[in-house]
């Protein structure tokens, strides 16, 4: 090769091994400082391609940038890269720089090997913690050996200077995290500075838009289902019916509904059609180039929360808490990097939303700003004031006097219906399907006498009709079996008589114990088809007591519907003009504790009550046994929550001139005994204070 082109290589090899020097000392970010990096140390050594791969913490190495790496070593499943994926973790672990032939492995066992057709030519990138990745270079394989060593020697200097930018780049990040936090300990004092809902929304809105760095922090507060703007950056008031603010309540109210974080970047898919329009809208007021909407919750004090478990997906609690409003960052103009943005909202989201819920529960306590105004004012106390404020005061204690001292009865209040004392619910007997419906809702019934029925007798007290084919089908097998086995033993003992003389011992017996087998055939069949007859007349239902069905359309409820054993199919109730009645009321389960003290005080407990169809007269009736207290509560929907239903005695004489229906409404007193009138009137909201603000 001429001497003048040798000196050329060189230069540019120098220029090279200059410029890479020179993008240490810059301030690039990772993708560009290892794409010039990579694109320079390709050029200067000739090669034909290579990759930078870094190595996190306990993770398998991850492809920052590369040069013609083939495809194969790209997929992740394939068994090229996973052997290709060894040699790196081999470097790693060593911390030596290796030549690996075309086609060869490593000397050690698990080691990987080199699956393409180039020479590779590794180095270990050092940080401050070990090494941190590894350069890669794919260079062609007939250089002789001396060429090869010097291709790994320039390679490990070029890899000392990007161990200088990336140590320098660690010191930047450590200096921007000392920064930030000093940013957040400066927000978080703010944010927690007071109580005040309004100010304290105003002061995260405004710090957290320069915490963050973006265009505009806003915050919305959740009153009932609809989420208000109460706080937007840079702004000292809010026109509620401007259309950008209404657009802002609109878009927040539909995210806080789903109770999951929107992220806008200028992609809408997959997004539900409720929050794309309402998103359209408010993009279409604001120009917001990026949008994030992130739900409030009310966080747990016993617990650090991150904006995603506060967004719906808990780490380790799964349990949804309470949304109190939404939190909205917007750029507009700013275009700030994901990894730049994504910590400082962490931190604006949770101080914001602990500060939030601190002062909702502050502004929540009752007459808040009464007491308020009154701890400012110093107009009560002047002396030209200070007549009326004594009678004031004196008018208080006189009215609290009274309300401690003056007793009054004291009841709790609860919902119940009116039922016949005498009532029985009719099972299935057997599995099947609803035939015939003998009785329908209001008709009379008997119940079945013990002897056998007629076919008339039986419309006459049957109910209803089960029809089992597979039973059926029972019956008449066994039937078949236990004829065929009668015909069997009929042929045995006229053999066994009529040819008794000329039969030898032998088969004289051989007859006899297949004669007694037969017999034992017959009688077991004979007992299956008498079960199979018991269970065939137990698909007729009867009614266990005489009375009336108060099943509402038992013919349309049942007809040709299919019914399990021990189902319950109706009701049958005594309701006639001797019939006894009492009360079935439900104690909601956070009243049932006075009641059972007055149980245990006075053995009768009385009851007052008003039937729904004749408010206008009241009834009395009596608790007389414990029992009549059912002992575990029973969970269903009902507006209060949990009850406890409660048996009443009452006297039927007293409800003669009404129409007695089962299941009517009414409404019940049942007296606890006397109490303080301020306690009578008060004491479910001096309960409420016990469960949740002094518990």
């Amino acid at each position: 090769m001429p001497t003048e082109t040798i000196e050329q290589t060189k230069q540019q090899i120098r220029a090279l091994v200059g410029e890479i020097a020179q993008l240490s000392k810059s301030e690039l970010s990772d993708s560009d400082y290892y794409a010039a990096f990579l694109q320079r140390v390709v050029a200067a050594l000739a090669a034909v391609g290579g990759a930078v791969w870094l190595v996190e913490a306990g993770k398998r190495p991850r492809l920052a940038y590369q040069i013609n790496l083939s495809d194969p070593l790209m997929e992740a499943e394939s068994e090229d890269a996973s052997q290709h994926l060894r040699v790196l973790g081999h470097v790693v672990q060593r911390n030596e720089a290796q030549l690996v032939p075309p086609m060869s492995g490593l000397a050690e066992d698990q080691s990987g090997r080199n699956p393409t057709d180039y020479l590779l030519v590794l180095a270990p990138l050092q940080g401050h913690e070990g090494v941190v990745g590894v350069v890669e270079i794919f260079q062609r394989a007939n250089a002789q050996p001396a060429t090869q060593r010097g291709y790994l020697r320039f390679l490990v200097q070029m890899c000392e200077l990007a161990a200088e930018w990336i140590k320098a780049q660690k010191i930047r990040q450590f200096s921007d995290r000392h920064s930030l936090w000093a940013q957040a300990d400066h927000f978080s004092r703010l944010v927690h500075n007071q109580l005040d809902l309004g100010e304290t929304c105003y002061t995260a809105v405004n710090e957290g838009r320069r915490l963050i760095g973006c265009d505009r922090v806003c915050i919305c507060i959740k009153r009932g289902r609809k989420c208000n703007v109460t706080a937007i950056s840079g702004q000292d008031t809010i026109e509620s019916r401007s259309n950008i603010v209404q657009a802002l309540s609109q878009l927040a109210t539909k995210v806080a509904a789903t109770g999951e974080p929107l992220w806008y970047e200028g992609e809408k898919e997959d997004l539900p059609p409720q929050i794309e329009d309402a998103l359209d809208e408010y993009v279409e007021e604001s120009y917001a180039k990026a949008v994030a909407v992130l739900p409030l919750r009310r966080p747990d004090p016993d617990q650090q929360l991150s904006r995603n478990q506060a967004a719906g997906t808990p780490a380790e609690n799964p349990e949804d808490r309470e949304i109190i409003g939404a939190l909205i960052i917007e750029q507009i103009e700013i275009d700030l990097p994901p990894e730049v943005v994504t910590p400082r909202v962490d931190l604006v989201y949770e101080h914001t939303a602990r500060a939030v819920s601190n002062a909702l529960t502050h502004d929540g306590i009752l007459l808040m700003p009464l007491w308020r105004m009154l701890g400012r004012s110093r107009v009560i106390t002047q002396a030209r004031n200070l007549p009326k404020t004594l009678f004031a005061a004196a008018l208080v204690i006189v009215l609290a006097l009274v309300l401690c001292l003056v007793p009054a009865d004291f009841n709790m209040k609860c919902d119940g219906t009116l039922q016949p004392t005498a009532k029985r619910d009719v099972f299935a007997n057997e599995t099947g399907e609803i035939k015939v419906v003998y009785k329908n809702h209001g008709d009379p019934v008997e119940a079945k006498p013990p002897a056998e029925l007629t076919l008339e007798q039986k419309e006459t007290y049957a109910l209803l009709e089960i029809e089992n084919p597979d039973l059926q089908v029972q019956f008449e097998d066994v039937v078949g079996e236990l004829n065929q086995a009668r015909s069997q033993l009929l042929a045995v003992e006229s053999s066994l008589l009529g040819n008794r003389r000329s039969m030898t011992r032998e088969e004289r017996s051989r007859l006899v114990a297949q004669m007694e087998q037969l017999k034992g055939q017959v009688r077991s069949l004979e007992e299956q088809r008498k079960l199979l007859e018991l269970k065939m007349d137990r698909l007729v239902v009867y009614s266990p007591i005489a009375g009336q069905i108060i099943t509402w359309d038992v013919e349309g409820l049942l007809l040709g519907r299919p019914v399990q054993a021990g189902q319950v199919l109706l009701t049958v109730a005594e309701t006639g003009v001797g019939a006894d009645w009492e009360l079935e009321i439900e104690m909601p389960e956070r009243r049932i504790g006075h009641v059972l003290k007055a149980q245990a005080a006075s053995e009768r407990l009385g009851v007052k009550y008003i039937l729904a169809s004749a408010p206008g007269r009241e009834h009395e009736g009596t608790v007389t046994e414990k029992s009549d207290i059912q002992s575990r509560a029973d969970v269903v929907q009902r507006e209060a929550g949990p009850s406890i239903r409660i048996r009443v005695s009452i006297d039927k004489d007293d409800l003669k001139g009404n129409d007695l229906r089962p299941g009517m409404s009414v409404t019940a007193k049942v007296y606890c005994g006397q109490k303080p009138l301020g306690y009578v009137w008060l004491h479910e909201v001096w309960e409420w204070i016990e469960r949740k603000v002094l518990f």
